[in-house]
């Protein structure tokens, strides 16, 4: 039999202001595709201006630049300009984006500076265009999500709306770099949302499948990085290596983000000013970039190599060797520029080692896999990880491998490391990210189930002199603080509080004044309502005690409601988590006696 109260609650709390914000989102996504495009040209432009000195539009590798050692002094230039713009710009043009783009959400109320939609991309360009070792996902998530915030904030909409608004630029801005729509909303969900709810799902899978539907007439179809066809089925011993190339992408991960962070700290020690940062890894980049051309820029065509399975030896360890380096101490410095296509060609790399000791899958097999693990570990996003690898390359075969190690990775670095690469930035500036998402126990507990039973209440027709000789007879009202005032049916008058009462009874004057006369309408609540909604009205009215009425019987008082209540709501919740019993028990008979009956 239904309960009566069942039809009344839902799974989603999501309402009709669902559909015009998903319109303002699909608007994002079709204009976070043209800024998308935008800032691919612009870093086009700089790299050839930078290292060909050209007027060109066109994605170059400054790999092949003929500036000998001149082109050290590329990186240091870029980087002298992106201090400048950080000091007098914007300092939140600083770092990769994702971070940023938590911040403004976590801190900001998911409003961002207009300028920021600028400089942003400006400064990236700049960086990415003078050699530096980024990817250009990360500035088009922060500028993304920079115009979302922007139309957003020209509408009469709440912060939890701005924040789904900003959020669907940043997946659009993504879906539209790597024409990766399904992975987009799944970073957006585990990085920057927050929770898993319609309200802003909907709205965010809208722009980022909008975006992705603009992207091919603007820049073309996927996959990015095409791939050699693999195996569907690669066996016990195939697994294992997927579970090993976990293991080492989380190690990997963790690597990475300790040298990153320890760039920064180096950094903050020197006695400068943090402009000049920059400066100081711009030298690290053109150093390295002598040594090894290829790890300065994007590095797509690198990226495509090695999943074509296309890459010497020497070209892995300059990748893991040089390429990490350079992006850990200029990433600390503080430049503009994003982690995924670095991530991307550091596990590629990683995977072009295990390609000379696990099964041979064929070309590109481990690169491919390892990309996938190396994000699912660093980012501590491995549904991200797995799609995302699936996008860039339409390989449906590697699904298994990819799920296997993307979850070892993640498992590794979660045990080992308390945060990610993109929430220890925020935690050193002083918040506090959890990404565990989970039904709190007071969406699915009741007042019924939390509820006191076990309380005083007055009738409405007692005069003060006969409550006072009730408190004096009932010794355990003291840790009563609201007293419900009931009519001859049990159905609640009012409520009066222990501090009025006491008030009350120390005037002699009117004592034979009834409890009718000075009992208030009280706020209620309702045995079948959720307890979320009962901490929502406590929130909302400053009051922690609500007298309970059954809702069918004209108000008729059945129990008491207090926040002591539903502390105690959640700590049967944690018994369930940390208490630990053994349910079954097996008894086997004892040889040499009777035969006894085995019970379980």
């Amino acid at each position: 039999m239904r309960h009566p109260r069942a039809q009344a609650l839902g799974d989603f709390t999501a309402d009709s202001r669902t559909i015009p914000i998903s319109l303002l989102a699909i608007l994002i996504g079709v204009l976070s595709t043209g800024v998308a495009w935008a800032l691919l040209r612009l870093i086009g432009l700089f790299t050839n201006l930078f290292y060909y000195h050209r007027w060109n539009f066109q994605l170059v590798s400054p790999a092949g630049n003929h500036l000998g050692p001149w082109a050290i002094l590329v990186p240091i230039a870029g980087a002298l300009v992106i201090g400048l713009m950080a000091r007098y710009g914007s300092e939140r043009i600083r770092g990769h984006g994702i971070p940023e783009a938590i911040e403004s959400i976590l801190i900001n109320g998911s409003r961002v500076q207009p300028r920021l939609a600028i400089l942003k991309p400006l400064s990236s360009a700049i960086s990415i265009g003078s050699g530096g070792p980024f990817g250009a996902e990360g500035p088009i998530i922060m500028t993304g999500g920079a115009f979302g915030s922007m139309i957003a904030q020209f509408f009469h909409l709440t912060s939890a709306e701005r924040k789904t608004l900003l959020v669907a630029g940043a997946a659009a801005g993504m879906s539209a770099t790597f024409a990766s729509p399904v992975a987009a909303v799944l970073l957006s969900v585990e990085l920057l949302l927050f929770e898993w709810k319609p309200r802003s799902l909907v709205p965010v899978a809208l722009a980022s499948a909008a975006a992705g539907a603009a992207r091919r007439y603007i820049l073309g179809l996927g996959p990015l990085f095409p791939v050699p066809n693999h195996p569907s089925f690669i066996g016990p011993e195939g697994l294992l290596g997927c579970a090993i190339c976990g293991l080492l992408a989380g190690a990997l991960s963790v690597l990475l983000t300790g040298a990153v962070y320890a760039a920064e700290d180096a950094f903050a020690k020197l006695p400068i000013h943090w402009m000049w940062w920059p400066a100081i890894g711009g030298l690290v980049v053109g150093a390295g970039g002598l040594v090894f051309p290829q790890a300065l820029g994007v590095g797509y065509d690198t990226i495509g190599a090695l999943l074509q399975g296309n890459v010497v030896t020497g070209t892995i360890v300059g990748i893991l060797l040089v390429k990490s380096v350079i992006w850990a101490v200029s990433l600390g410095s503080g430049t503009s520029g994003g982690v995924l296509a670095p991530l991307l060609m550091m596990g590629g790399a990683l995977g072009g080692i295990e390609t000379m000791f696990l099964p041979n899958l064929g070309g590109g097999f481990w690169p491919l896999v390892s990309m996938g693990a190396i994000l699912g570990g660093t980012m501590r996003s491995p549904l991200t990880g797995i799609i995302f690898a699936l996008e860039l390359t339409h390989d449906i075969n590697v699904l298994l491998p990819l799920l296997v190690a993307s979850v070892i990775a993640h498992a590794f670095t979660v045990l080992v490391l308390k945060r990610s690469i993109l929430t220890e930035k925020v935690a050193r500036r002083g918040y506090h990210l959890s990404r565990e998402y989970a039904v709190d126990p007071l969406e699915i507990l009741f007042v019924r189930d939390a509820m006191r039973t076990n309380l005083v209440a007055f009738s409405s027709d007692n005069t003060l002199d006969q409550v006072r000789t009730s408190l004096n007879a009932q010794r355990g009202t003291r840790g009563q603080h609201l007293y419900p005032v009931v009519d001859e049916k049990r159905h609640l008058y009012g409520v009066i509080t222990r501090k009025q009462l006491h008030k009350f009874l120390a005037d002699p004057k009117p004592a034979r004044r009834t409890l009718a006369d000075l009992a208030t309408d009280p706020l209620v609540a309702y045995p079948d309502e959720p307890l979320r909604v009962v901490v929502y009205r406590m929130a909302e009215s400053g009051l922690t005690r609500f007298p309970v009425v059954d809702r069918g019987d004209h108000r008729k008082l059945v129990g008491m409601i207090g926040l002591r209540d539903l502390l105690s709501a959640r700590a049967r919740n944690l018994e369930e988590e940390r208490n630990r019993e053994r349910v079954l028990r097996i008894r086997l008979p004892v040889l040499g006696s009777e035969p006894r009956q085995t019970s379980v």
